[in-house]
């Protein structure tokens, strides 16, 4: 199995449109090489206690009387073990080891955000999101290695990455510039390029959104991103050392979630009921009441992307209370890049390369990146964040 993500390509030898490429997706859903280990060691403030639940206090219910937020769930606090769990053959090394974790109750969005929530807060706020607008090179420039050559300003224009189905057979995976094309003129409005738009498609994830797009949504809806261990926690739905929100089981796969089925990346046979991404709520949701937390669009949360984070919190064999992360970013793969961590997987996610459709799964985005499969929801803290 291969990750879902690029590797480093030399600068030197691509085409204009892939330096851009490699400029703007830089971290499309991690590289093969987030998988090692790592040497830097950066640890977070968490709170830590022994492992004992009579030594924690957590909010656990929902407080009586309290209504929940439209379009949210409450997700009761609890503690849990975090990361890989025991024979999961598709795991990647940083999603090791797993690590004793204790979250506070929340409220958490049911589905992911939709293309119609999202309209109504540009058309509220006038927002202009990140990939429509003009690019800065001398900012992007510092992400990127000293030798990067500037790609004519013909090319340095406003858009996102598409997928691109491939015409011809595709031998070698480690290429993903085979079927992601930067594509100007794509956004959130437009998310398989100029030409396409959001008609009937209200009710599906909102995509090609940046890090800053799903903050700017949040400080609008009063709520924030969830933390990784708020999100993995939701989305086991009170199951334990399960792989997948529905148990371990992966036939059920295809009736649960929205992955690609077929011959990756040339043949999706849409087993699933879909090719693309899909109207949220299609599958059915987990024991919270939670839709798509794994396939169908990436999601962004608050914490740092750090290679060596969960082997320096589990070193601790302590219960971490409400982790934030790692107190900043760290991947000696992309040095030069600022990445947050992103869950779920992808209608994109097939076991021959990514499988990423676990609760476990876990990769690092550029703050700045917005692609086709990556979208976002929200939450909210008692009391108010």
């Amino acid at each position: 199995m291969l990750s879902s993500g690029p590797k480093f390509l030399s600068p030197q030898i691509l085409h204009v449109q892939q330096v851009l490429f490699f400029c703007i997706g830089l971290a499309i859903c991690g590289t093969l090489s987030q998988c090692k280990e790592a040497k830097q060691s950066k640890t977070s403030d968490s709170a830590t206690f022994p492992k004992s639940d009579k030594e924690l206090t957590l909010l656990v219910e929902k407080p009586e009387g309290l209504i929940p937020p439209e379009g949210m769930v409450w997700i009761p606090g609890g503690t849990f073990e975090q990361g890989a769990v025991a024979g999961d053959v598709l795991a990647m090394r940083h999603e090791k080891p797993t690590h004793s974790v204790a979250v506070d109750g929340f409220f958490m969005d049911s589905t992911e955000v939709t293309n119609a929530q999202f309209r109504r807060f540009i058309e509220e706020t006038g927002y202009i999101t990140v990939a429509e607008r003009e690019i800065d090179w001398e900012e992007m420039r510092k992400q990127l290695p000293d030798e990067t050559p500037k790609p004519p300003d013909s090319v340095l224009q406003p858009g996102s990455l598409r997928f691109k189905k491939p015409a011809a057979e595709v031998t070698n995976l480690n290429d993903y510039s085979q079927w992601w094309e930067w594509k100007v003129g794509t956004n959130w409005k437009h998310p398989q390029g100029p030409e396409s738009d959001l008609k009937g498609k209200e009710n599906y994830p909102v995509v090609h959104i940046a890090y800053e797009d799903a903050l700017a949504y949040c400080n609008w809806a009063g709520k924030r991103l969830p933390t990784e261990a708020e999100w993995e926690y939701a989305a086991r739905g009170g199951r334990i050392d399960a792989r997948f929100p529905w148990g371990n089981d992966t036939g059920p796969l295809h009736g649960n979630a929205n992955t690609w089925s077929g011959s990756f990346p040339t043949a999706n046979d849409a087993q699933d009921g879909y090719a693309n991404t899909s109207p949220v709520a299609s599958y059915p949701p987990n024991a919270h009441g939670l839709y798509d937390m794994v396939g169908n669009v990436w999601e962004w949360t608050s914490d740092w992307y750090n290679t060596t984070y969960y082997k320096e919190i589990a070193s601790k064999d302590t219960t971490t209370l409400n982790p934030r992360g790692a107190n900043i970013h760290h991947n000696p793969f992309s040095p030069y890049a600022k990445e947050k961590i992103i869950k779920g997987g992808s209608f994109l996610c097939h076991e021959s390369y990514c499988a990423s459709y676990r609760v476990s799964a876990r990769m690092g985005n550029t703050l700045d990146s917005a692609q086709e499969h990556l979208g976002f929801r929200t939450v909210k803290s008692i009391p108010d964040d």
